[in-house]
């Protein structure tokens, strides 16, 4: 097995500074003598055996599945995040919240809202829903004045 073909019609080149190459090679090379023909090997004795060096394990790498959306559905998404994060920085400030650290404590679901029949019903649950707004009651017909505009083009 030095320069030629070896016995299963390969020929190897071990590398010496490689230990694990050297292993892969000696079990490619072991050949069944039940082969018909020399120089193909038996697929059934062929296999790799990687051993771990000095009990080195590597980590699996964490992995996420992404997905990709069309061109047109990327918009509907950029649309109503665009909407949702307006609703946030408005609610802060109908609700006199200067930082992160505080919050208001409402919970507007933009999608119970987009299933309401008509304006007049959403204006009601809105109006209902930020009763205890800090902000004049003025600054909360304009926000839900605004709103109702915003959702007509989701």
């Amino acid at each position: 097995m030095e320069h030629g073909l070896s016995s299963n019609g390969y020929s190897p080149v071990p590398r010496m500074d490689n230990p694990l190459s050297t292993r892969v090679i000696a079990a490619a090379s072991q050949s069944s003598p039940n082969n018909s023909d020399k120089n193909s090997p038996n697929r059934g004795t062929l296999h790799v055996g990687f051993s771990e060096e000095k009990g080195e394990v590597k980590e699996k790498r964490e992995r996420f599945l992404t997905a990709k959306y069309g061109a047109h559905q990327m918009a509907l998404i950029r649309k109503r995040l665009a909407v949702e994060m307006w609703i946030y920085e408005q609610l802060n400030d109908l609700h006199g919240c200067t930082d992160d650290s505080q919050s208001h404590d409402v919970d507007l679901d933009l999608d119970d809202l987009l299933d309401m029949e008509d304006d007049s019903e959403r204006r009601t649950y809105l109006q209902k829903l930020l009763s205890n707004a800090k902000s004049p009651p003025e600054a909360v017909d304009t926000f839900v004045s605004e709103l109702l505009n915003r959702t007509k083009v989701l």
